[in-house]
């Protein structure tokens, strides 16, 4: 197994300006452990094995977060998530299948209850570089170990 080619020295300007946003991204006020549930989660649902693998070892290292990562697919019925957590998961859903239908009004509601309006367009940063990375990886078949 190899990736298709590598994208990063291909096309050296679309990687910066993919950094670029990364950049932005990690500049937020968004708390670490959030941003990688929503990287793992939106990698989820992408099917980016690559993204998951590398996120969910990124929140390791962030403390003991192993049931966070194997319940993730299940956030719903898992109690282990704050409601602030579950509020940007949901969106994170939303965002991510926003061809399915849009944000729902109940959902943006939910999330402004635990976030501000400057946070929430940080947590679409976050959810949108995700899931820009997820679909660079995808379509170039990369996977966990392909750059080692």
């Amino acid at each position: 197994m190899k990736p298709r080619f590598n994208y990063r020295t291909t096309s050296p300007h679309v990687y910066q300006a993919m950094m670029n946003m990364q950049k932005a991204d990690s500049g937020t006020s968004l708390d670490p452990v959030l941003r990688e549930l929503l990287k793992i989660r939106i990698s989820q649902i992408n099917g980016c094995s690559f993204c998951l693998d590398m996120h969910a070892k990124d929140l390791l290292k962030l403390g003991d977060y192993q049931d966070h990562i194997v319940l993730l697919s299940v956030w719903r019925e898992a109690p282990i998530y704050s409601d602030r957590e579950r509020a940007a998961l949901e969106l994170a859903e939303a965002v991510t299948r926003i061809s399915e239908q849009g944000v729902p009004e109940a959902v943006y509601e939910t999330v402004r209850e635990y976030f501000d309006e400057n946070e929430y367009m940080e947590l679409i940063l976050a959810i949108n570089t995700i899931n820009s990375w997820n679909r660079i990886a995808i379509s170039t078949g990369m996977f966990p170990g392909c750059l080692s």
